[in-house]
C-alpha cells in the first residue's frame, strides 16, 4: 500500500514493548512509496519484491531483487492513519493527539471504548501505554479491527469486541475504567453510566461530526453528575507558503468534529 506521509502527529509512547515475538511491522519508504510490512515478512513492489530480514531494524536499508533500495523506519502512530485497511472514515491524527492528551491516557490505564471501525483510534491508544477493550456492532468490521491490531503490533493490548455495549453495560459496571472513549450516535446513553463504569477521576471522551448528538451528550453527562464537561470543536487551518506571500490555504475550512470531555468527579 502505497500513501504519502502525513505531518499530523498523535501523542504516542513505544508500541505494547515490541509485541512478544518481535515481528512488529516496520515501513519500508522510498521516495513517495511505503510499505508496511512484518520482520520475515515478503511485499512485492513494482521495483520488485522485498525480503524483510527476520532481525531488521529501523534506518537500515534493504534492496529488492531487482536492486532497489528501501529505508527501514518504525512505525509510528500517525503511520496506522494512512496504512490501516478501512472500514470507514477514521479518527484523523490530530484528533486522536486530543483525545490522549486531554484524558492523560498513558501506560497502565484500562480504557472502554465503543464504535471501534477501522480501530485507529484503539490501538493509537495501546500504543501509549494502555488496555482497550474496543465495541464494534459490525462483525465484519469487527474483524478487520482485529487484522488491523496485528498490523499495528498491539493485538494483545486491545480486545476487539463484536457487539452492542449499551448491551453489555451492566456486566462492564462491576469492572472499572480509566477512560470510556466514544464514537457512536448513541453515546449518549453511555454517558448516562459513566460513573458506574469510570474510577474516580477518570475522564470520558465523547467525539462526534453532529453538533446535535454533542448537545445531547453535553446534557446527559451534567445530569449525571459528571463534572468539568467542556466541548470543543476541532478545526484546523492549513499554511500556504509561496512567492506571493504566506497565508491560510483557501480550501474548506478543516472541521473534523466536536470533541467532549467530562471528568467523573
Amino acid at each position: 500500500m502505497s500513501s504519502d506521509p502525513d505531518t499530523d502527529e498523535a501523542v504516542e509512547a513505544d508500541p505494547a514493548d515490541e509485541d512478544a515475538g518481535g515481528r512488529v511491522p516496520v515501513l519500508l519508504v522510498r521516495g513517495d512509496r511505503e510499505y508496511l510490512v512484518a520482520p520475515g515478512g515478503e511485499q512485492g513492489t513494482d521495483l520488485g519484491v522485498l525480503e524483510v530480514p527476520e532481525d531488521v531494524q529501523p534506518g537500515e536499508t534493504i534492496e529488492t531483487h531487482l536492486g532497489d533500495a528501501f529505508q527501514v523506519r518504525r512505525l509510528r502512530g500517525p503511520d496506522l492513519f494512512h496504512h490501516f485497511e478501512r472500514t470507514g472514515a477514521p479518527m484523523v491524527p490530530r484528533d486522536i493527539g486530543l483525545v490522549i492528551g486531554e484524558t492523560g491516557i498513558s501506560r497502565g490505564d484500562r480504557v472502554l471504548d465503543t464504535g471501534t471501525g477501522t480501530g485507529v483510534l484503539s490501538a493509537s491508544m495501546a500504543r501509549a501505554g494502555a488496555s482497550v477493550v474496543t465495541y464494534e456492532r459490525n462483525p465484519e468490521f469487527a474483524e478487520v479491527a482485529r487484522e488491523n491490531m496485528e498490523l499495528g503490533g498491539v493485538a494483545d493490548a486491545v480486545d476487539v469486541r463484536t457487539g452492542d455495549l449499551t448491551e453489555e453495560l451492566e456486566e462492564l459496571e462491576d469492572e472499572s475504567f480509566d477512560v470510556l472513549t466514544l464514537d457512536t450516535g448513541d453515546a449518549a446513553s453511555i454517558v448516562a453510566h459513566a460513573p458506574e463504569l469510570l474510577v474516580e477521576g477518570g475522564f470520558v471522551a465523547i467525539y462526534s461530526p453532529f453538533i446535535e448528538s454533542t448537545r445531547e451528550v453535553v446534557e446527559t453527562a451534567r445530569e449525571a453528575g459528571l463534572s468539568n464537561v467542556r466541548t470543543r470543536e476541532t478545526i484546523q487551518r492549513e499554511m500556504q507558503f509561496d512567492d506571493r506571500g504566506s497565508r491560510p490555504s483557501t480550501a474548506p475550512v478543516g472541521h473534523t468534529g466536536y470533541l467532549t470531555i467530562a471528568r467523573n468527579v
